[in-house]
């Protein structure tokens, strides 16, 4: 039986302005390519911070510009990031595997994930996206019904609510292709988020955090390894401080310990630990690896990274 891991790609991984994200998967589709030579079958999901910002700003400057179209809705935007991400990743992987003469075919999954419409964070969103507004246009977006916040001196952004996933919609398609030995790309950005109306599907205004939904689908896997790649080789605890620390091989209770300390703040480090945790606690003999993206091969190895048990 070959491992499963579900792989979440930050930010570093995939660059910001398109030139970026082209050079970025290159290097990228070299570690994943590693990590499918060892003989794993993965899953990857990944960030879309940027680039569902920039789709959702080009789509609004185009509505409100062409009388006869309307602005996009978030969870449109949200679909549209994963295709293009999706479309530059599997290119890449493809790429690299055929040059190391392995022939496996790499597909992205449009994926829908749905939250729960009485959940705590659609009462309080917190993500910011897309560019600077204007004040003429903050209150356009506050009379669509949409939050924004004011930065002082630079002007306002639009922010979003980031509901926990529920269930991952298309959950079934993504395993059938992993026991076919394929490689998947799912859940991006954490999934375009939906609301279940009956047998409808309503797309919801808000961002999923992507490690949260990288958790879920590794729970609904039964994977046997999580990997969330992002900016540092090892987490660090205390910052600032003298008793400053980096994080090498810890106990899901220990994480717990430092969640409940109030190391990880809110929107950084502590989503990642919260899916590295259930994950690891709903099954038996898992284990999560948080390390940068360039650090993997040796996080596998057991000579460096935050590995979580």
């Amino acid at each position: 039986m070959k491992k499963r891991a579900v792989v979440a790609l930050g930010h570093r991984a995939l660059g910001t302005t398109l030139p970026e994200q082209m050079a970025a998967v290159k290097q990228t589709s070299k570690i994943l390519a590693d990590l499918i030579s060892e003989g794993y079958q993965i899953a990857i999901t990944h960030s879309n911070a940027p680039q569902v910002g920039m789709i959702h700003a080009a789509m609004n400057e185009f509505g409100k510009n062409h009388a006869d179209y309307t602005a996009a809705p978030m969870s449109v935007c949200s679909a549209m990031s994963q295709g293009y991400i999706g479309y530059d990743l599997q290119s890449g992987i493809r790429e690299e595997l055929l040059d190391r003469g392995i022939v496996k075919t790499v597909s992205t999954v449009l994926t829908q994930v749905i939250v729960d419409p009485y959940d705590e964070a659609f009462y309080t969103p917190t993500k910011v996206i897309g560019r600077y507004l204007s004040g003429e246009e903050a209150t356009f977006e506050k009379q669509k019904g949409n939050y924004v916040v004011e930065e002082p001196g630079k002007g306002f952004r639009r922010v979003v609510s980031s509901p926990n996933p529920v269930k991952i919609v298309e959950i079934e398609a993504i395993r059938t292709l992993l026991d076919a030995d394929q490689v998947v790309i799912a859940g991006g950005g954490g999934g375009i988020p939906v609301l279940e109306q009956k047998h409808h599907l309503k797309g919801a205004g808000a961002i999923i955090e992507k490690d949260l939904t990288a958790g879920k689908m590794a729970e609904d896997l039964n994977a046997d390894l999580l990997i969330i790649l992002t900016g540092d080789e090892k987490v660090q605890i205390n910052l600032g401080q003298p008793n400053e620390e980096l994080l090498g091989e810890i106990s899901a209770s220990e994480a717990k310990q430092y969640m409940e300390d109030g190391q990880f703040g809110t929107y950084t480090m502590l989503p990642k630990f919260k899916a590295a945790v259930s994950f690891i606690e709903k099954g038996e003999g898992r284990k999560a690896i948080i390390t940068s993206f360039d650090k993997l091969g040796e996080a596998i190895s057991g000579k460096t990274g935050t590995v979580i048990y």
